[in-house]
């Protein structure tokens, strides 16, 4: 069946209509769809054969991703036996998916959780797009996923999965009246005095989890490899060196050096709405925060199986060394409406990693 609307609709697709949005030729799959790949409110982007090694990151602009990638690559590199992108490398990888998007249909990108909290940058390009992760209403085209190690060399293969996809019509983010009306009933955070004025404010916790006291992990360098696809196969002190409170609640980021952290608050998104993690202002621009910044319906929820969870943090500073201090504000949730409720709820039976969690490493790691 086609998907239809009201023109008064506007929110996120959730999975029951990304599935449909396939059927009628908007996500054209070279191959079909594993059985989890449709998430709560978003698609999981799969690598294709091959992925080309170039020499800068670019945006096609007025060309397509595949006449720049001519006039840039270095070698190409077949994934269909796996292969290791090295760190401080740029590859371009053709994804399996493509788009014919309606008119009313828009998509935005992010790394999954699991891809961010390993350090690995990526992002997806469209053809002629000035943008990344922005994917225009009514695109028909290819897509193409940028990936950058920046700590560990990972091992990835054909169909591999380090992005997703969330589709919209409209626009539906919550304004301030809604969110502070939305927090009353579902209080989406656990803070008394919760700022919800333009996105739910989220702090770091530096005053230390459970009985060592433990605020987060820094990334060792020169490590092993890391295989994508393999869960719970990695020692977390072969790669990560824990960091234990300070007194003073306070931790000092080494330039380009990356860290793991949680947030002070637990939130939850409640089944109707979807949220993402955006910086909590673009005139603090010593660190980079949440790589990953998808929130599905039912993250943390209570119906869900969870009792509200910390937003674990990817944090990376630039090129001084910044003092984060506990609590301080490093980014914001802010929460869109879904067309409709998902089938199932982060957390609910699919597999979801990370409800409920605290600080917590990507699900290489052994817990």
């Amino acid at each position: 069946m086609a998907l239809t609307f009201a023109i008064e609709d506007k929110g996120i697709l959730p999975d029951s209509m990304i599935g449909r949005l396939a059927a009628g030729g908007g996500i054209l799959p070279s191959a079909d769809f594993v059985p989890d790949q449709i998430q709560p409110a978003s698609l999981d982007l799969r690598l294709g054969e091959v992925a080309y090694r170039v020499r800068a990151s670019f945006l096609p602009g007025r060309t397509t991703v595949a006449e720049r990638i001519e006039g840039l690559k270095l070698h190409e590199i077949s994934l269909s036996d796996g292969a290791v992108l090295e760190t401080g490398c740029v590859y371009i990888v053709p994804l399996l998916e493509s788009l014919a998007l309606p008119d009313d249909i828009s998509a935005a990108a992010n790394p999954k959780s699991s891809t961010g909290r390993l350090d690995v940058f990526t992002r997806v390009i469209a053809d002629e797009t000035r943008g990344f992760d922005r994917i225009e209403a009514g695109y028909h085209g290819p897509l193409y996923a940028e990936i950058s190690p920046r700590t560990f060399p990972v091992l990835v293969r054909e169909g591999s999965r380090l992005s997703q996809i969330r589709f919209r019509r409209g626009h539906a983010l919550l304004g301030g009246d809604a969110l502070r009306e939305l927090h009353a009933r579902e209080r989406l955070v656990d803070a008394d005095d919760a700022d919800v004025s333009e996105g739910v404010a989220v702090g770091v916790d530096l005053s230390g989890l459970g009985p060592g006291g433990l605020v987060g992990y820094r990334a060792k360098r020169h490590t092993g490899l890391i295989d994508v696809e393999r869960r719970g196969g990695y020692t977390i002190l072969d790669f990560w060196e824990p960091m234990q409170a300070r007194p003073d609640k306070s931790l000092i980021l080494d330039p380009n050096e990356f860290y793991i952290l949680a947030s002070k608050e637990a939130v939850q998104v409640p089944p109707d709405y979807a949220a993402e993690m955006v910086p909590f202002d673009p005139l603090v621009g010593e660190f980079r925060v949440h790589y990953a910044g998808f929130f599905d319906p039912g993250f943390g929820y209570a119906g869900a199986g969870g009792k509200g969870a910390r937003a674990v943090l990817e944090v990376r500073s630039r090129e001084v060394p910044f003092i984060l201090e506990h609590g301080q504000i490093v980014g914001r949730l802010v929460y869109e409406k879904m067309l409709a409720k998902p089938d199932k709820l982060y957390g609910q039976g699919i597999g979801s990693n990370y409800q409920a969690q605290s600080l917590k490493l990507s699900k290489h790691f052994k817990a």
